[in-house]
This record gives structure tokens, sequence and C-alpha cells, in this order.
């Protein structure tokens, strides 16, 4: 191992969405700090962030039921999707920086209006997504949503789904013209060119193999080359590990108390997509079902057009599959040294409680390619197993920890930062809406782990974030500012966006 050390201000660790994100923000922020990323892999992008190993969905909870939870009573808690609604805006305005700027340069190649719907069958359902559509519809966030539960106006929505429907069950769906298919690989690659262009040192195919705090308060990596096989040593006043699933390892390794107490269980996901054009050519839009009953949130099923490569595809899924390994490209043996003394208990508690998720999970490892085509067949009731191919996506790693209100070992599925109380190094952890949020939730590390400068930096924020401190559902009026200026930077049609009462 080289004895010589080599500083940096910030060191980044995965060159995924979150890492590009708050290297960006950063750099905007404070140019003259000096940033240095480590990326196991030969490129940005490849693994979380890949445009095959997401759903490629700008996640505004314009179509994903699990975001609005019906009450005991009846009633509606829309409370998540306003949140997350919101965060994908911050995205959409930094994007919008960033192209106005000139830092980045044809959005068309990561962004493309899409409609997002939500498509519901039987009588229950088709009552509760009218109810979420009479609630969400007063919103000025959600404003230009459409219902319908009429086959006729169906048909002209989503043909592909409505030709050669037998049932005579009741059927309704919404739709929103402001939807969005982002391709957060493409981003990605764009962003680190841009940080590399500010003299961001990337080093593809560098391992971190250990992470510690020394004796003056730095933190001090060991990093393998892998190419060349040489270890080196880098050190950092700040450490942000965004690894996917490699986080949980690596934040293990840091010894924060923070750390403690907290597991990982990964999960994959398994797509269909379709090989034959002419009915990729049949569907324009997102089309999200309901989570059949004792599901995860994770498997709420979707029927999606996606722009990859600048070309038209159509993926439906996502079905669940399980590998140990905590990344596509990890180490079988990752779920099983993830286990330490101090989460062990959790990790037991965890599998005593999720008898049910285990269940499934083995349910969905067991189907045959006729049998997901069977549950295919529930969004497009004519589909050809030979116009279907599977795909494996990415695999994700659901955060499992100790929480008041669900007791030692809850399962979480959201997206979570785990930071040192000093905010010296943190990392990011979890799953979905994981990168539609990725500005909201590094300005969240940026708040956490710089407080002092905050003040400093506060006016630069609200030049890339104009809503930045502010809540857009209470000021339609910026809502509606945001939704013009985001459109034309992003190449949106703004004929897809409300017009605010």
């Amino acid at each position: 191992m080289s004895n010589s050390v080599s500083k940096s201000d910030v060191i980044l660790i995965g060159a995924g969405i979150m890492s590009a994100t708050l290297g960006t923000l950063l750099k905007e922020l404070v140019p003259d700090w000096n940033i240095t990323v480590f990326e196991k892999l030969s490129n940005a992008g490849e693994e979380s962030s890949n445009e095959w190993n997401n759903a490629g969905t700008g996640h505004a909870a314009l179509c994903e039921l699990n975001y609005t939870v019906e009450k005991p009573d009846g009633s509606l808690d829309i409370s998540k999707a306003i949140k997350i609604n919101e965060q994908f805006q911050v995205s959409m305005q930094f994007w919008s920086y960033l192209v106005n700027s000139n830092l980045i340069h044809n959005p068309e190649d990561f962004i493309m209006s899409l409609p997002h719907m939500s498509l519901v069958q039987g009588e229950d359902n088709v009552t509760f997504l009218k109810k979420r559509f009479e609630a969400l519809s007063k919103n000025p966030l959600f404003q230009g949503m459409e219902f319908s539960d009429d086959p006729e106006k169906l048909m002209e929505w989503i043909p592909l789904i409505m030709q050669d429907r037998a049932s005579n069950d009741p059927i309704a769906a919404t739709k929103i013209d402001s939807g969005t298919d982002v391709n957060f690989g493409a981003l990605t690659r764009m962003l680190f060119e841009h940080l590399k262009s500010k003299d961001v040192a990337v080093n593809y195919k560098h391992s971190v193999n250990d992470i510690k705090r020394t004796s003056d308060g730095m933190w001090e990596l060991i990093v393998r080359n892998l190419d060349s096989g040489a270890v080196e040593r880098h050190t950092a006043k700040f450490v942000f590990i965004g690894g996917g699933g490699g986080s949980v390892h690596l934040l293990q390794k840091s010894g924060i108390p923070e750390g403690k107490h907290i597991g990982g269980f990964p999960v994959s996901g398994i797509f269909m997509v379709c090989n034959n054009p002419d009915v990729v050519a049949q569907h324009h839009a997102k089309v999200y079902g309901k989570a059949k009953v004792g599901a995860p949130p994770m498997s709420v099923p979707h029927l999606d057009t996606r722009f990859i490569d600048n070309k038209k595809a159509l993926l439906f899924g996502p079905f669940a599959g399980f590998s140990p390994k905590f990344l596509k490209t990890g180490s079988m043996l990752d779920l099983v040294t993830s286990v330490k003394p101090d989460n062990l208990l959790t990790m037991l508690s965890a599998g005593a409680k999720n008898m049910s998720l285990t269940k499934y999970l083995i349910q969905q490892v067991m189907l045959s390619k006729e049998q997901r085509m069977e549950e295919l067949r529930e969004f497009i009731p004519n589909a050809k197993s030979e116009d279907w191919d599977l795909v494996v996506a990415g695999q994700r790693v659901q955060v499992i920890k100790d929480t008041e209100a669900g007791g030692k070992g809850t399962l979480q599925f959201g997206t979570e930062v785990v930071s040192a109380a000093d905010g010296s190094i943190a990392a990011l952890l979890g799953a979905s809406p994981g990168a539609s949020t990725a500005v909201h939730v590094m300005l969240e590390v940026i708040t956490k782990c710089f407080p002092e400068q905050l003040k400093e930096w506060e006016p630069k924020i609200k030049e890339m974030i104009p809503s930045y401190g502010l809540s857009l559902m209470d000021n339609p009026e910026l809502l509606h500012e945001i939704h013009t200026s985001t459109a034309q930077a992003l190449g949106l049609s703004e004929k897809n966006f409300p017009v605010f009462n």
C-alpha cells in the first residue's frame, strides 16, 4: 500500500445519480472545493441509476396509488403524495437551472413528457380511485388530472389495454398529461461529464475497501485500483456514501453510532420488455395499477412507455426476485456479511415480522414466464408470449431499522439519509422514490452536514431552486411560473401543464 495520502475536501463514493447531484450542487455553491469520486465500475450510472435498472418514472405521485392511503374513516390521506410531488418539482427546477446555465445540454436525452395514469378494476377500487381523484384534483399540484370510468374514453386513452377486454368488471382510470419519463442513467452520465469539466477527479474501477476516522478528525479511505491492483490512501473532511446497496457495508465500516442497528434486505426486480415495435407503438403512457392484497409497495404493477437511447420501448413489471447480493455486481455474501452483533436482533425481528414478504418473494421467484404473461394479460388482454422478453433490473436494498412506530426490525420502503452527528459523513440508503427526489435528498444532506455554511449558500440555492424553503401547494402563482419555466428549459410540452385558476 502506498504511504502517500491524497487529500480532498469532499469524497463521493459511487457514481450514481445521488453523488452526481450532490457533487454538482457543491460545485455551484463552493467552486474551489476539491472533490474526488470513486466508482468500482467502468462508467457512471451503471448500477441503480442505469436506465434498465429502474422504472424511469419521474415520481410525482401523479399515478402511484400507494402514495395515497385510505384512512379507517374512509377519507384519503394525500400528505405523502403532496410531499413527493413537491420534492420532484425541486429536481425539475435544478435540472432547468443546469440547462439554462449551459452546464448540461440536450435535455430531451434524459426527460420526455409522458401521461401518467392510474388504472383499477372492480367496484371498490373504482370507488377508491374516484375518491383519490376528487381529493387530488382540488390541489394545485395535481390540477389537470382527469378521471373516467367510460370504456369509450378509456379506449381513447389506452387502446392497447382496452382492446379485446372481455371482463364486465367496472374499470376506471385517471390521467394527467404533465407526467414525465426520466432516463436517470443518461442524466447521471451528463452530470459526471460536467463535473469532470469542473476538475472533479472521477476515478472509475476504484473500489473503497475501508473507511475510518483519523486522529485529526479527517476520514481516511483505503481504495483499490481494480486495474493495477494498487492500494491507495485518500482523506477528506467530508465523505458521502452513495453506493446504492453497497452503502450499507461502507456505513458499517465507518463505525459511526448512527449506523448501528441498521440492516438491509435485498430485493431484485424483473421486467418484461416488448420486442414487437407494432405493439410498442400502440401505447403511450405510464399506467400504474394497484398492488395485490398482501404484496409490498414496491410490487405495484405498471405498463410503461420508456425512451431509452432515444428509442421508444414498452416495459411491464416489476416482478420481484431474490438474490443475497446488495448490488447487481455485488457478492453472494453481501447479505450474510451485513449481519453484525449490533444489528443481529434487528434483522431477526424483521425476519419474524415479514413472513408474508418472504412468502411473496418465494412465490415470485417460482413464477414461470407464462405465469408472468398471465399477470401482463390483466393489463393487455391479447398479449402474446413471443412479443415479450424478461429483463433483470436493479437490486434494491430495503432498510431495516428499529423505529418508535414499528418497533424493532421495521422494514422501511423509502429513501433515507444517515449522517454522523458532526456532519462529516453521510450515507444514502433505501429505494423508491429515490432518483426522482435526488435534489431534495441531497439538499437534506447539505442542510444536515454543512449547517454553518447554509446561510451563506442560501441565495445561490434559491437561484438554482426558486421554491427553496417554500410550499408550492401554498403558492400556486409560483407553481405556475415554475411549471412554465421548467417546461421551456427541459423541452417539455407546455400544453401538458395545467392552467391555474
